[in-house]
């Protein structure tokens, strides 16, 4: 009789799971298990030079270029010339028959590739690089060099083949500045004299990699840069009234600052508070000048960077204050702007914006590594260079605060973090537009949080509900699309925003702040001053995290997979001891979600489900218990997920 009564009980349940499997069935999903939780497709296996785990391997390599430049600012010509002396070294297992290096003024040409990338033709142009010679040294020998210019690189071919070891080139260039249609270098009318935002000034060597040899894409203007680590000993000569801010160590300050400037800044590496170095007053005073007349030569030099750039101009003010750095570091945030931009609303806090942007970060992800970091305001409205950032000279308040946070984040990503942006651009704008989410929250006390700014959630609403506009697009691509082939009207929710909030998910749905923060920060600190790619990033985060993240990277970044995750039915069963939820995942992406149980007495009651629940299902069962009648249930009632269909997430009972 026991044997039977068994049988008869689990007869009974599979008529049930059956009844249920048949009424689930019903259910119209688009939602493909199957797909989703594919296994990613990787294109490498880990090696040696790229492991399995997202780190770099024992035999990872990686090529030097170190640079002496001598340029010469003229302000009449509106031209800068110089000489740029280049130490490369192959590290690579490969004998290089060739050098390639980037030319990037010639995007400013009128036959320039980069004018037809849009359709829509620039107005204005320049003649781009005018390469005057091209020597490859060896010892004491002098030989010119057999090159060949397409569009924005050179072909340096070489007479015998650079096995491991240092080849020196030495190239003497000039060009014509471009005026404030630069975009990222420029110059502007200001009322005492002309900003020269000068970015780009000299030839610089294309990377040399394991993944894909030569990156030499063309400058095109979207996708930004990719460059080498080395020494940047650089001077500039510019006429003896401006002021050259260039990031680095000064070499010569008593040639080119006054006695007083010098005793200020030394005021200001031992200061919280922003110090004066040069104030309005003394614009147009000659003794704030060290001379009267010709030029003077500034001298900088900055270790292991990818790039420089500079600001100059004689309109500038120019104040600074310490940056204190975990392990009892020091560097110093300085400040250059002209008089419009003065003012405790504008620029007057742009150093206090640019040293609270620069502890947090160091604290939270990795030590800043350089002795300055300067805040400059021009045209160029939001430019990042290691150790400078070029702003906006009209931003003020919450608009220059957020602007300065995201600029010299991006000395973590790609400074630091040396990714290519010219192919993956989300590696470097998305992963720092995610930084600076936190960041805004810290500052001040909030001060200016949440940030909403145009780059984390564009028109100012919650994050995950501005996204849905573009993944509904049926026209938006992925965010591996390459940059310089995505829209303008995508550019920036596929390359800032989609990332960004991507690593929100992970973060604060998915893995958990302390899973998440200790992979991301293991990341940063074995891929600093190297070269990841996109599959270093996947691994590092699912090695440190100890999670299968292919479904997310498969919705995320490869495709554009909507999210509907939507109740179905809740009732009562047992006599109101349970209630019973069925929930549907209508398209393809999944995510882990939580429900909401609101109870008569006005007391909640929340459950998790991982994204296991959709690894075989399209639809679930699930039965809370109770103790308490319910009001209404709710899926994701923090409307945390980016859900393109809210309606069908919560019913009243």
């Amino acid at each position: 009789m026991k044997k039977l009564f068994s049988g008869a009980i689990l007869i009974l349940s599979a008529c049930f799971a059956q009844a249920q499997k048949n009424q689930n069935d019903t259910i119209t999903t688009n939602y493909e298990p199957s797909v989703l939780f594919s296994a990613l497709p990787y294109k490498y296996k880990g090696n040696e030079f790229h492991a399995a785990n997202g780190e770099p391997g024992p035999k990872y390599w990686q090529n030097r270029a170190d640079y002496k430049l001598n340029v010469i600012l003229d302000t009449v010509s509106k031209t800068l010339s110089g000489t740029a002396n280049i130490t490369y070294t192959n590290n690579s297992p490969d004998a290089l028959q060739y050098l390639w290096l980037q030319l990037d003024q010639n995007t400013y040409k009128k036959d320039a590739r980069s004018n037809f990338v849009t359709g829509m033709q620039a107005a204005q142009h320049t003649s781009g690089y005018e390469i005057e010679s091209v020597e490859v040294v060896t010892g004491n020998q002098h030989i010119k060099a057999n090159y060949k210019i397409t569009d924005t690189r050179m072909q340096v071919r070489l007479a015998q083949a650079l096995g491991k070891g240092v080849i020196n080139l030495i190239i003497k260039y000039h060009y014509t500045i471009p005026g404030n249609f630069g975009g990222r270098t420029d110059y502007v009318d200001t009322r005492n004299g002309k900003i020269y935002e000068i970015a780009q000034f000299f030839p610089r060597m294309c990377v040399y990699d394991d993944s894909r040899g030569w990156a030499t894409a063309p400058f095109l203007g979207s996708g930004e840069f990719y460059c080498e680590y080395g020494d940047i000993d650089y001077s500039v000569t510019a006429p003896w009234d401006m002021i050259v801010a260039g990031p680095g160590d000064l070499l010569n300050p008593k040639e080119v600052l006054t006695a007083a400037q010098i005793t200020r800044l030394a005021a200001a590496r031992n200061s919280d508070k922003t110090v004066m170095i040069r104030s309005a007053a003394e614009i147009n005073d000659p003794k704030s000048r060290p001379v009267n007349k010709g030029t003077l030569t500034w001298h900088y030099k900055m270790l292991n960077t990818r790039d420089v750039a500079f600001g100059a101009s004689k309109a500038y003010i120019w104040d600074a204050a310490r940056v204190n750095l975990p392990g009892g570091k020091k560097s110093m945030a300085m400040s250059v702007y002209p008089v419009e931009s003065q003012g405790n609303d504008a620029w007057g806090r742009a150093t206090e914006y640019l040293k609270k942007s620069m502890e947090y970060f160091s604290e939270k992800w990795f030590v800043y590594p350089w002795p300055t970091a300067i805040n400059e305001a021009g045209i160029a409205g939001g430019m990042e260079y290691p150790g400078i950032v070029f702003d906006g000279i009209n931003d003020k308040g919450k608009e220059l605060y957020w602007v300065t946070a995201h600029e010299i984040g991006h000395n973590w990503f790609p400074m630091i973090v040396g990714s290519d942006e010219r192919r993956f651009a989300w590696m470097d704008e998305g992963f720092n537009t995610f930084i600076d989410i936190y960041a805004s929250d810290e500052f001040n006390n909030g001060e200016y949080a949440p940030k909403r700014d145009g780059e984390y959630a564009p028109g100012g609403g919650n994050p995950a509900d501005e996204i849905i506009e573009h993944i509904i697009d049926p026209n938006s691509p992925s965010i591996m699309t390459q940059p310089d082939a995505i829209p303008e009207k995508y550019r920036h929710p596929l390359t800032y925003f989609k990332p960004a909030f991507g690593l929100v998910l992970l973060r604060e749905q998915i893995l958990g702040k302390d899973r998440f923060d200790y992979a991301f920060k293991n990341y940063i600190q074995k891929w600093a001053y190297k070269h990841p790619q996109p599959e270093d990033f996947f691994r590092a985060m699912e090695n440190g995290a100890g999670e299968d993240l292919n479904w997310f990277w498969n919705a995320w970044f490869y495709n554009n997979y909507k999210l509907d995750i939507a109740l179905i039915d809740a009732k009562y069963i047992d006599g109101k001891k349970g209630i019973k939820l069925t929930i549907a995942n209508k398209e393809m992406m999944a995510m882990p979600f939580t429900v909401e149980l609101k109870l008569n007495d006005g007391s909640k009651q929340r459950t998790y489900f991982p994204v296991e629940t959709w690894l075989q299902n399209k639809v679930t069962n699930y039965t809370i218990p109770l103790t308490k009648e319910v009001e209404s249930v709710t899926i994701d009632p923090d409307n945390a997920l980016p859900d393109v269909n809210r309606k069908n997430n919560s019913k009243k009972l």
